[in-house]
């Protein structure tokens, strides 16, 4: 079994820093502001031979109960509780402040084992005296350097104790296929209630919500099963508009580490406003999906607010055949991430997209299919001839890829594209899927 580690400590002591050297990728934010990271971020880590499971928290600090902070530290509280070990770390350079000592007490009260981590300990520690870290009652710190590649082998031999060893009759769990697994990327404007409808989703308050806008900053990926299915999903930073993000600001790390999530992803929900429904960012938001390739669900979220649901929700659908053309039949699930309503149809349509995006089509049927289409519209003249289209072939899935051979293809207009994606949508159920076109020039035997 493999233990789980939760990294914590008060802002910006390098828990980020260490969480990412520890999964051998940069997967937290990090920034000299304090407090940047907000959610817990869990990843499979390794430490020399040493395989767990790390959680990266959000800095501990003091504050009224239900404010940020209070709120903050609730969540790391609830990864020590998760875990089977936390690394207390404090800033070496710093020293032991009045807050490490706070903070020392509360997590020695919560029963789990604690191992004192001091970071940044460059040059011999840096200004850590020992008669300071005594005073955390936590044992004897192990000073390292995460930014540097410092100390990790001490960190490794106070971990080592806390390692099960494994059976020697134990089968090796290999784990799942990466293909059975369902990426989900959650998606949408600030304050639309990602995080909320994530926690609805897996029955706890897993992450951090709250009435500030931005609450979110790096991409969480949280595993979960639901009927037998397996979900990664991930909760990304709230996209504004780009006029509206400074280049130099965390905000901008953050919607880079959103976009990286959508990459990674087979489906999007884009959360949407119930009462601000599709504004000019939300479209903007579902053409970068459709640019990427995934398959999209619109969630209206806050559909409890609604007064008069079907007349908002019959003219949402006719705006979305107008203006989200490249996607026709997207699903449209009203849902409340406060009461739960439509969470049931908002999974099952999540299901059916990623099976629309998987699909592979025979070249027979493609064949039979793509004749009737010639024959009930034959393509354009160009240069005084015919156009010539041959035969199609799903070239692949994820997203569905046609490849069209013909002759003069470089002439075949757009509008003769769109009238061919439609068709295939209508035959082969790709609503609200993203199809792509690789056209295939014949070869001209004549030419030289």
């Amino acid at each position: 079994m493999v233990i789980t580690v939760a990294i914590l400590g008060r802002p910006n002591v390098g828990k980020s820093t260490l969480y990412n050297r520890l999964v051998g990728r940069r997967t937290a934010i990090v920034d000299d502001t304090p407090g940047v990271t907000r959610d817990r971020l869990e990843g499979e880590a390794s430490l020399f031979e040493l395989a767990f499971r790390a959680i990266d928290t959000a800095g501990m600090d003091e504050g009224a109960p239900g404010s940020l902070p209070a709120r903050l530290t609730a969540q790391s509280e609830a990864a020590l509780d998760e875990a089977d070990v936390g690394l207390f770390v404090i800033d070496a350079k710093a020293g032991v402040t009045a807050l490490d000592e706070k903070l020392a007490v509360a997590l020695r009260g919560r029963g789990k084992p604690l191992i004192l981590v001091a970071n940044k300990a460059e040059s011999d520690g840096g200004a850590l005296a020992q008669a300071e870290a005594w005073r955390l009652q936590l044992g004897e710190p192990v000073p390292l350097s995460a930014a540097h590649n410092r100390g990790l082998d001490d960190l490794a031999d106070a971990l080592r104790p806390f390692m099960e060893e494994p059976a020697d009759d134990a089968e090796t769990d290999v784990g799942e296929p990466a293909d059975d697994v369902l990426r989900l990327a959650v998606v949408g404007r600030p304050n639309a209630g990602k995080s909320s409808l994530i926690n609805r989703l897996l029955g706890e308050e897993r992450l951090l919500t709250g009435p500030e806008p931005g609450l979110t900053r790096d991409a969480v990926h949280l595993r979960w099963r639901h009927k037998g299915r397996t979900f990664e999903l991930v909760d990304t930073a709230g996209l504004r508009r780009r006029a509206r993000i400074d280049a130099r600001s965390l905000e901008k790390v953050s919607t880079s580490a959103t976009i990286e999530a959508l990459k990674r992803s087979a489906v999007a929900v884009l959360v949407l406003d119930a009462t601000q429904p599709l504004e000019r960012q939300d479209q903007t938001i579902a053409d970068l999906v459709v640019r990427e390739g995934r398959a999209l669900v619109l969630a209206l979220n806050k559909w409890d607010l609604i007064d008069e649901p079907e007349p908002l929700l019959k003219d949402l659908r006719y705006r979305l055949t107008a203006e989200l053309a490249q996607v026709r039949g997207v699903p449209t699930v009203p849902v409340s991430a406060i009461t739960g309503a439509g969470q049931g149809r908002l999974l099952q349509a999540i299901t059916h997209q990623y099976d629309r995006w998987c699909r592979r089509v025979s070249t027979g049927e493609l064949n039979r299919w793509f004749q009737a289409m010639l024959e009930q519209t034959p393509p354009p003249m160009a240069k005084g001839r015919r156009i010539k289209l041959r035969y199609v072939t799903q070239a692949k899935g994820r997203p569905p890829t046609f490849a069209l051979f013909g002759n003069q293809l470089d002439a075949l207009p757009e509008s003769y594209l769109r009238y061919l994606t439609g068709g295939l949508r209508e035959a082969f159920d790709f609503q609200g899927v993203p199809i792509r076109w690789r056209l295939r020039q014949s070869k001209n035997p004549f030419v030289g």
